[in-house]
């Protein structure tokens, strides 16, 4: 298959920039509010909390996000989640002035940004089930799984720099001006949106209730034993094996890095992962995809004990690294499940379920490392963190057997003959 099928398509490389420009301001945002939060508070579960604050909306307006995506037009959509985004990048950025900051209590400004990342969690659980239904109106069925990778690939190369910049702009020019960068990246989004053209609604039950809607959604992703194992066995690794809302703790207090240092530890499973997904391009890992995915999450779980017990910089950014690397595999395998077993009406609702298995598990694990490090201590919670993620892929392999024998090469050969 051509590598490049998917970026023959103008429209695709449109919404690739404006996936990377989202992606890059929204990662960079979090970077700076968890070193910031964290500055001020000097306490671990304050980061988790972050985390927390941005789950509850995002699990609780999930399912009904998904609805509202199946019943409207896709482009606009996503134009109003880009435009709520930049409205909190903003209020972030007004509540980080030098002279605002040193005249309001530490507490007042930690509530306010706790109340800017809930506003952002509501956002974010409309832009998932959006950008996952848009993709499938810009290019045809034949190359879904080309395209999976590509956006994949841009939503980590955002994760990549955006982290990396966070850290070096902490240093250089502050938490204030780094929150106008992220502010001035999220309107060239919103400009470069405007130059992809309004798609059709291929739902074509629109004003079903939403209950039933909600249930069919539902139904459909409980009875499809490929795509709930992806969730399911995706979402406990990132709950217990992610490490990254502890990267702060890290930085200052164990490896003793400052901000630079900070930044190259978030910025490396997110190097890691790109490389591999854009090897991905060139060669396709639709072929045994059950067994690739279960051995990467083992790989990564692996990773994180390593991390843990590291008290050398560049062994953890190693670690972070391979980290990166495997989970990527994870991330085009579940990404390619998602898009070639998911009926185009039902493409919010079913991005909305993924949303809160794995897009929210990122919060929940944050929350789960935030409270883990408060009683462990930090290390000894990343460590534990990976032993849970190993344990989580032995159970999985031996409860759903059928699942190690997932290929999903016959699902694109059967996409390739329709177009």
């Amino acid at each position: 298959m051509d590598p490049y099928a998917a970026l023959r398509y103008k429209e695709f490389n449109i919404f690739l920039m404006v996936r990377f420009a989202m992606v890059f301001a929204w990662s960079m945002q979090f970077i700076v509010i968890e070193w910031q939060v964290y500055s001020l508070t000097k306490d671990p579960l304050s980061l988790g909390i972050i985390g927390l604050m941005e789950v509850i909306p995002a699990v609780s307006m999930a399912l009904f996000a998904g609805h509202i995506v199946d019943q409207k037009e896709k482009r606009n959509l996503l134009m109003w989640c880009i435009l709520g985004f930049s409205v909190i990048s903003f209020g972030l950025f007004i509540i980080s002035i030098p002279s605002v900051v040193s005249d309001l209590a530490t507490r007042t400004i930690l509530y306010t940004i706790y109340a800017l990342v809930f506003l952002g969690g509501i956002v974010r659980s409309f832009i998932g089930p959006t950008i996952f239904s848009l993709i499938a109106l810009i290019v045809p069925k034949k190359i879904y799984p080309n395209a999976a990778t590509w956006s994949s690939s841009t939503w980590q190369m955002g994760a990549v720099l955006g982290p990396a910049l966070a850290g070096f702009s902490i240093s250089y020019i502050g938490v204030h001006w780094s929150m106008c960068l992220i502010f001035a990246f999220s309107i060239l989004a919103l400009i470069a949106l405007f130059k992809i053209e309004r798609k059709p609604i291929l739902n074509p039950k629109i004003g079903e209730p939403i209950f039933e809607s909600l249930g069919e959604g539902l139904k459909f992703v409980f009875s499809n034993k490929a795509i709930l194992g992806a969730l399911t066995l995706d979402m406990i690794a990132v709950l217990f094996g992610g490490a990254v809302a502890l990267l702060s703790v890290f930085a200052q207090d164990i490896l003793h890095v400052g901000a630079e240092g900070f930044g190259i530890l978030r910025a490396a499973p997110a190097v890691g992962a790109a490389i591999t997904m854009l090897g991905s391009t060139r060669f396709p890992i639709h072929k045994n995809a059950g067994k690739k995915l279960l051995l990467a999450i083992f790989g990564f779980g692996l990773c994180m004990i390593v991390f843990g017990w590291s008290a050398y910089f560049w062994v953890s950014v190693a670690a972070l690294f391979l980290s990166g690397a495997l989970d990527g595999i994870s991330m085009v395998v579940r990404q390619t499940i998602l898009q070639l077993k998911t009926p185009d009406h039902m493409r919010g609702r079913v991005a909305s379920v993924n949303s809160i298995f794995v897009g929210s598990s990122n919060e929940l694990g944050a929350f789960e490392s935030g409270v883990t490090a408060k009683l462990m201590g930090t290390a000894t919670a990343v460590i534990f963190g990976g032993i849970m993620t190993i344990t989580t892929v032995g159970i999985t392999s031996l409860v759903f057997p059928k699942f190690r024998k997932l290929d999903l090469q016959k699902d694109v050969e059967e996409h390739e003959a329709e177009d």
